[in-house]
């Protein structure tokens, strides 16, 4: 595959360091770059994904589904040669994750009244 075709991305975390860049083809799908983030994610951060469903990658002000192809995402761009893409990377819990401690949050509380009437 020639050189120009790659697409290179970078990917921006919540405290504003970078993974990558990296090169990618047209072809590749969001959630083969998905699983590359999760591979290559710092392990001195505070909050890290479990899986690939844990991360949304957004461009341009979109979320990016799973299905899509890096050469769909970048259709924007597609006029900058060589520029480098920066999509940002938000780590969401699992729902499944989420509903169990919410489930530890929502101990009744006895409800006492603080009034004083005079």
């Amino acid at each position: 595959m020639p050189e120009e075709d790659l697409v290179e991305l970078k990917f921006r975390l919540y405290d504003g360091t970078d993974i990558g860049p990296f090169q990618y083809s047209p072809t590749s799908t969001v959630s083969v770059l998905k699983e590359r983030i999760v591979a290559d994610w710092p392990k001195d951060k505070k909050i890290a994904p479990k899986t690939a469903n844990d991360i949304k990658l957004i461009n341009a002000g979109k979320i990016l589904e799973n299905s899509k192809t890096v050469g769909q995402c970048r259709a924007p761009f597609g006029e900058l040669p060589k520029a480098v893409i920066t999509m940002h990377v938000v780590v969401q819990p699992s729902l499944a994750k989420a509903k169990t401690e919410k489930k530890v949050d929502d101990i009744p509380r006895k409800q006492i009244c603080s009034c004083a009437i005079m």
